[in-house]
């Protein structure tokens, strides 16, 4: 994976920055760790982990890369996370969807476990039916985009 762009440094040519959004519970110690390592590797700048100094920087990012995974609905920070990517993005170039042990289909129409975290969601913030409806809407828009599948669980 490659991305090019022009910086207005003069010490560098091109700059490569991205931020990966994830459920550290689901892939932190495996496929996560690969792709930044991978990342790194090819001097690709990688924002990861759920800090503030990263999540500010996030909205500055050329691509964000968002693990779906089975648990990644069931965190508010995580949902938090991909409404900010979708509505500072808003293009589909600028988001990759990575569907990892998740099924796109039951993302998309938020089945199985994604069913079931935003049952709780609802339950839990009966008071505030917008904020889950935005984390919604963002999920089905990151699930709609062509990205990356795999069946590993």
């Amino acid at each position: 994976m490659a991305l090019e762009v022009e910086s207005s440094s003069r010490t560098s040519k091109w700059k490569y920055r991205v931020f990966v959004s994830f459920r550290g519970k689901d892939t932190r110690d495996g496929f996560t760790e690969h792709l930044y390592a991978a990342l790194q590797r090819q001097r690709i700048q990688t924002f990861r982990e759920n800090n503030n100094e990263e999540l500010r920087t996030s909205d500055q990012q050329l691509l964000a890369i968002v693990i779906l995974s089975p648990n990644y609905a069931n965190s508010t920070s995580c949902l938090d996370e991909l409404r900010k990517i979708v509505e500072s993005k808003g293009s589909p170039g600028m988001i990759l969807p990575v569907f990892y042990g998740v099924d796109p289909f039951d993302v998309r129409h938020q089945k199985g476990t994604f069913a079931q975290a935003f049952r709780k969601h609802e339950e839990r913030f009966n008071g505030n039916k917008e904020k889950v409806q935005k984390w919604r809407d963002a999920l089905k828009f990151v699930a709609q985009l062509r990205g990356c599948s795999s069946q590993h669980r």
